[in-house]
């Protein structure tokens, strides 16, 4: 079947203004077309529409929801497909200057690397793509993001922790709103993190962790008197702290950073 924005607006419980606004922020809109009609809502629109209403109604926030419902950027993909770096660095430079760092990363970079890494594990393929797409991410973000100011941010990743992707968005994002950051790069040392915080006079300390194993070997109580952020699936089920404090998405790091500093 296929239903009017009204109708779908109606059948959902939420106003025709919000369905236009998720249309146009976040692709949610009606994916089919009649020659001389207004586009209709088919069955699959639908269901991702009401999906998106209960992630929003359990307090997901939108730019989030709709980033796990909406595929990448197909430029994007295509470029990734072809290992075409410098294309892929030119699309994401350009989706950051039209809709800025944080809702590229949730509606487009993050979507990518999620399906891409779903694609890895279950063909044992594509490895190559996924580097040079994270290096290209990198790039973009570096590209996109400079604040002249004097860093009281420090970003690390934790111990033997590689992953430094998230590092990039954060400072790019941070830099966007006209805040400096120092990135320390991947698997910084314990006493090495210590060191530069208080070289820095940091006021805020973020540390990134996709393993248990590398989170465990942060030196957490070493830092106190220091704002610290964690983030990333290897904080599951780490005592944190007091002090310390977990962020889950990079719109909620943003915030929490530039409201400490």
């Amino acid at each position: 079947m296929e239903w009017s924005a009204g109708a779908v607006a109606r059948m959902l419980g939420i106003s025709p203004t919000t369905l236009r606004t998720w249309d146009r922020r976040y692709g949610l809109g009606p994916t089919t077309r009649h020659e001389g009609k207004h586009r209709r809502y088919n069955d699959d629109d639908v269901a991702r529409l009401k999906r998106m209403v209960e992630l929003t109604a359990s307090g997901v926030a939108p730019a989030s929801a709709a980033a796990s419902l909406t595929p990448g950027d197909p430029d994007f993909w295509a470029a990734a497909d072809e290992l075409d770096a410098a294309r892929m660095r030119r699309v994401a430079v350009g989706l950051i200057a039209r809709h800025g760092v944080v809702h590229t990363w949730d509606a487009v970079l993050l979507p990518f690397l999620i399906e891409l890494g779903e694609r890895v594990s279950s063909n044992v393929a594509g490895i190559e793509v996924e580097h040079v797409a994270s290096l290209s991410i990198s790039d973009a973000m570096r590209v996109s993001g400079s604040a002249a100011e004097v860093p009281s941010v420090v970003l690390a990743c934790a111990p033997d922790e590689q992953h430094s992707l998230p590092l990039d968005v954060l400072a790019a994002a941070l830099a966007e709103q006209g805040r400096a950051s120092r990135n320390l790069g991947a698997r910084v040392p314990g006493g090495a993190l210590i060191s530069a915080v208080k070289r820095l006079q940091a006021t805020v300390v973020f540390v990134w962790a996709h393993d248990r194993v590398y989170a465990e070997q942060v030196p957490l109580a070493e830092l106190a008197g220091t704002r610290v952020l964690v983030a990333g699936p290897g904080w599951d089920g780490v005592p944190l702290t007091e002090g310390v404090q977990r962020v889950d998405t990079l719109g909620a790091a943003v915030e929490t950073i530039l409201n400490r500093i």
